[in-house]
């Protein structure tokens, strides 16, 4: 078969650059430079060494790696040269021949066993393999052969190295081994600590983690990477980290560091915290757009409409004179939803309507169409809310379920549950198997008063889904309030927490199915372990009552006052202070 002449060029080009850096057709009498490799004298030779390379380079390029490979391998342990071990390496591994990859590279670093280049390729290959317990001499060679200038470099690249590691405890470990010089030297120290950290929490060690953590602060206390390692194990439910983003904030007020402290309060629905951490950055840089935004939703929330009204208009002055982007549009949308979403709230239903008209953007247009149709069932027309949800354009099997699931949210708002699930039964029937959508369809068979249904539904999912925790959960929890079945509902949530260790709503769960087990001491525990971790409105009320019960009025307040401020129509909260008569 004759080869194209494309194939021919481009073999042909990168073997002549080969050849040019080895030195080989370097013409006689001119001096090879001494960090060249040794240039072969037998012009014969040399000859045969080109047309090696380029039949090798020729095979990989045609459809024939394994061939090209075999070449190219020859050529350079016949010459020792490190550019040919690489190119073999690079053949075997876009045909994603790792073995032959590796056995390339290792038989380069057996030739150049100082050269950097060598050691890098077996440590990544080696990595890539999941070979990773031996990889720590290469690492720490890698680490000692990194100019100083990229040392911080290369050690934050550390845990996105290891990263796809199956063993992340032994990644955890190897690095570890691996950085033992760098964690005690002043300049590296800090840096080496927080990729440490983040390798460890990847191997789910948050005790580990921490004490990295901890540690970079502790050689460099205003160190805002130890602060950011802070914030993701925040998110990790490790409420011990917050004093190390505080401490950093205290020493260093970056505005940056301060959104990502308030971002992370906002998941963990600190509301009142997080509303002062932005009002802080608001102050500290008013130029900043996204906060007036973030700061403007915690406002509306706390039901600070004026407050919320001068946040938004900031923001929109300061997204007009922005450059025009996909961010800048996705923001003006949030602030004409939320400003619909106020008028709302003032029944002013004219202004709510005027908002949503300035809503261009075509990916959000399906938002705007379902506040329409949440403000026409605020006026009584339910009917036809639930119609123009309906007639949005949409045919496609996700585009039918989006609008299916705008009703059910829509009839689960107005508190219709049994029209909600008659809704959700028709998108389950577009998934079948879609285990979150039945997850929701069993807890609003439960609002429906269909208990029976419900746990036949969770039930179902545990059946099928051993490890789906939430089913476990739900199903305890629900028995839990009931009073049904209540050693049962215990061992359901514990093994929900089997799954899910420290989940602090599973561990409001277990406090809850305790109370109602009258076991008080013990609910008490858990159900404080979950508030410090989560302190969600729904554990607020929990633990209040335990705490009423137990005779602790005062405390009992406290924590259903924080509940309030977080969500002050949340059901579960205000049943409970209406079943113990209790006036906040």
């Amino acid at each position: 078969m004759v080869l194209s002449q494309r194939f021919r060029t481009a073999a042909l080009t990168t073997a002549i650059a080969v050849v040019a850096h080895t030195g080989w057709a370097q013409p006689s009498g001119d001096p090879a430079p001494e960090s060249a490799s040794p240039v072969v004298s037998n012009p014969a030779l040399d000859a045969e060494l080109f047309y090696e390379i380029f039949l090798g380079e020729l095979s990989s390029r045609t459809g024939d790696p394994g061939a090209g490979y075999a070449l190219m391998l020859e050529a350079a342990r016949r010459t020792g040269d490190g550019q040919l071990y690489q190119r073999a390496a690079d053949i075997a591994l876009q045909s994603r021949s790792g073995d032959y990859a590796l056995a390339a590279a290792m038989a380069w670093k057996g030739v150049q066993p100082q050269s950097r280049e060598a050691n890098r390729y077996v440590l990544q290959i080696l990595i890539a393999l999941n070979r990773i317990g031996e990889t720590p001499a290469l690492l720490r060679q890698e680490l000692a052969q990194s100019p100083a200038r990229a040392k911080a470099s290369t050690l934050a690249a550390l845990p996105q190295m290891y990263g796809r590691a199956s063993d992340k405890a032994l990644a955890a470990k190897v690095v570890g081994e691996a950085l033992v010089d760098e964690l005690t030297h002043p300049a590296t120290g800090p840096i080496a600590w927080i990729s440490l950290g983040r390798v460890r929490l990847a191997a789910g060690d948050k005790t580990g983690a921490l004490d990295a953590a901890r540690s970079a602060q502790t050689l460099d206390n205003a160190n805002e990477g130890a602060a950011r390692l802070a914030l993701e194990l925040m998110e990790e439910s490790t409420p011990d980290a917050e004093p190390l983003v505080v401490q950093a904030l205290a020493k260093q007020p970056v505005p940056e560091l301060r959104l990502a402290y308030a971002r992370v309060l906002l998941g963990l629905q600190r509301f009142p915290d997080a509303a002062r951490q932005l009002e802080l950055v608001t102050q500290a840089k008013p130029e900043l757009a996204e906060p007036w935004l973030v700061l403007a939703s915690l406002q509306y929330q706390d039901n600070r409409l004026p407050e919320a009204e001068k946040s938004l208009q900031r923001f929109i002055e300061l997204a007009a004179a922005g450059t025009e982007d996909q961010a800048r549009e996705r923001g003006l949308t949030q602030a004409y939803l939320l400003y619909a979403q106020i008028a709302e709230k003032k029944q002013d239903y004219t202004a709510a309507e005027s908002w949503l008209g300035r809503i261009t953007n075509v990916e959000e247009v399906f938002s705007a169409q379902s506040r329409r149709a949440s403000l026409l069932a605020r006026q009584g027309k339910l009917a036809q809310a639930r119609a123009l949800l309906r007639s949005l354009p949409g045919t496609t099997a996700d585009e039918k379920r989006m609008k299916l699931l705008a009703e059910v949210q829509l009839l689960r708002d107005l508190k219709m549950y049994q029209e909600a699930y008659a809704t959700q039964v028709e998108l389950v029937a577009l998934a079948p198997d879609d285990t979150e959508l039945i997850y929701d369809q069993a807890m609003l068979a439960e609002k429906a008063g269909k208990t029976d249904t419900m746990e036949q539904l969770l039930r179902q999912l545990i059946a099928q889904q051993p490890q789906y925790h939430h089913a476990y959960n739900a199903l305890g929890y629900s028995m839990a309030e009931r009073g049904v079945r209540l050693d049962e509902a215990k061992q359901l949530i514990l093994k929900a927490l089997e799954f899910a260790p420290g989940d602090p709503f599973i561990t409001d769960s277990l406090g809850w199915v305790e109370f109602r087990l009258g076991n008080k001491t013990d609910a008490k525990r858990h159900l404080e372990t979950a508030y410090r971790a989560r302190p969600d409105v729904e554990i607020a009320a929990h633990l209040g009552e335990v705490l009423w019960s137990l005779g602790d009025q005062d405390g009992a307040r406290k924590v259903w006052k924080e509940g309030q401020r977080v969500n002050p129509d949340n059901e579960t909260l205000k049943e409970t202070l209406t079943r113990l008569g209790v006036s906040l």
